[in-house]
């Protein structure tokens, strides 16, 4: 007879084991042999009809209900033998029948314990079967107790003792900090995290804000405990953001559901709720804050920020409509498009959401938002390719870009111009660098995520200014 592998129970009326509780068990399918089937049914006084219908994988008989001598000892494991039938239930007490003897054995005892004048007791009988103390069968029940008592203990010694989190182990150093979370070291991160952990800790799973949203919150039953503690969550929306990894492999790291329901979760739970946090940060600085660290003051006396425009690859929808808006001819894909701006000396001071790669830069320019936080008197240092000097114009702003070649040859201040402009402009350049360096956008984001992507951008772009500004001057 096979043993259970998985989740099952006893068939037998009175007995409520279940492999998953007790593991200490072993299950054992049903007989092939018809006579000896019909044995085991006969045991376990059930009768087959609509009630109790036997069938391979789903109907087993616990190991409560046999001998020690209805097994075969292995090397490794026991095994019931062909012609074992179930003979321990709660009716008889968990004890087996006796076999009775012969008549004329009978009454040869009989006349012997007559002649003697021994009487013996039923109760000595059954102890002068036994060697020894130790080997009396336990009572009825008394393995479930033992084995609840066991779970029992675990559970507080797994209490009083939890092992060490994910976030320990795999980010020990400020090496693995930058490598697994884009935060340049330990004390920062540290910061972030006491900053944030409050509200943090009364997160509400994605799925289950999604319900209250829609109205659907009343039949809703409280969350259950947490099982992996707050900041491995972090780690693991880190590890699928910055790392780029698999849902399937995070999954297998943190020992979760292996259908990545799990990972799915967190990320999105996790990319909301920094959202809206670091949407409470303020970006844009003020014309006098830029002044005070302006480079090169001689050329670009005036520049409040340095646009750029970035795209990031995310998989074609079934949608024909869809793939057009979204399609780049400069990527020659589908794709988004977001605006980057960032201050002279490497601060990032503004970025859009995203929007479909089709758009221009100068459509993206004027419905992004930094237009009305422009004054009269700032330059706006752009590319070529930005198009938008009556945008600027309608605020009072200027564009600056590099000087096209008017002559044979530049003159020496359009040189030294130029080179003031490109060493600035590969400042922006960085900082898309830097937002890029999050792995999640090294391949296409999946239509999954198409409804978490703009968060996610936004998570990554306010990101980099916990990096530490960037400068001209960094190679």
């Amino acid at each position: 007879m096979a043993q259970a592998t998985s989740r099952s129970c006893c068939s037998e009326p009175g007995c409520s084991c279940y492999s998953q509780k007790q593991q200490y068990l072993s299950f054992h399918s049903f007989p092939v042999d018809g006579e000896v089937r019909r044995k085991w049914i006969q045991a376990i006084r059930r009768d087959e009809g609509p009630n109790f219908t036997i069938k391979k994988g789903s109907t087993y008989v616990c190991s409560r209900h046999f001998t020690s001598d209805d097994y075969v000892l292995g090397i490794t494991v026991r095994r019931l033998k062909p012609e074992a039938v179930p003979s321990l239930f709660p009716w008889n007490d968990f004890t087996p029948k006796g076999k009775r003897d012969p008549v004329y054995e009978r009454c040869q005892k009989q006349q012997l314990l007559t002649s003697v004048g021994v009487e013996i007791k039923e109760t000595a009988k059954k102890a002068l079967k036994l060697d020894h103390d130790y080997a009396t069968p336990p009572p009825a029940g008394m393995l479930d107790e033992t084995g609840d008592y066991i779970h029992d203990l675990e559970a507080k010694l797994k209490k009083a003792f939890p092992p060490p989190d994910l976030f320990s182990r795999y980010c020990a150093s400020d090496a693995q900090m930058r490598f697994y979370t884009k935060f340049p070291s330990e004390c920062v991160f540290k910061i972030f995290w006491d900053s944030i952990v409050p509200s943090a800790s009364q997160l509400v799973y994605w799925s289950k804000a999604k319900r209250i949203s829609e109205g659907t919150s009343e039949n809703i039953s409280p969350s259950p405990p947490r099982s992996m503690p707050l900041i491995d969550e972090c780690l693991m929306y880190c590890m699928r953001v910055a790392v780029g990894m698999k849902e399937q492999v995070i999954a297998d790291m943190f020992q979760v559901s292996s259908t990545c329901s799990t990972v799915s979760r967190v990320t999105i739970t996790w990319a909301n709720y920094l959202f809206f946090i670091l949407g409470t940060l303020p970006l844009w600085v003020s014309r006098e804050k830029v002044k005070s660290v302006m480079p090169f003051k001689k050329y670009c006396p005036n520049v409040r920020v340095i646009l750029d425009c970035t795209e990031i690859a995310v998989a074609a929808d079934s949608s024909l409509t869809l793939q057009s808006e979204t399609f780049s001819h400069y990527k020659n894909r589908t794709t988004l498009k977001g605006l980057i701006g960032v201050a002279p000396h490497g601060l990032l001071t503004f970025f859009s959401p995203l929007y479909t790669g089709s758009i221009s830069d100068k459509e993206i320019t004027k419905i992004s938002g930094i237009l009305p936080l422009l004054e009269s008197g700032d330059d706006v240092m752009a590319d070529k390719g930005f198009i938008i000097e009556d945008l600027l114009s309608g605020v009072g702003a200027k564009l600056i870009i590099p000087p096209f070649k008017r002559s044979a040859q530049f003159t020496k201040e359009d040189t030294e111009k130029t080179q003031a402009i490109a060493r600035l402009r590969i400042v922006v350049e960085r900082v898309i660098g830097r937002i890029k360096s999050n792995h999640i956008w090294d391949s296409p984001v999946p239509l999954t995520l198409m409804g978490t992507v703009n968060q996610i951008w936004h998570n990554c772009c306010v990101m980099v200014n916990f990096q530490g500004p960037l400068s001209y001057e960094e190679d």
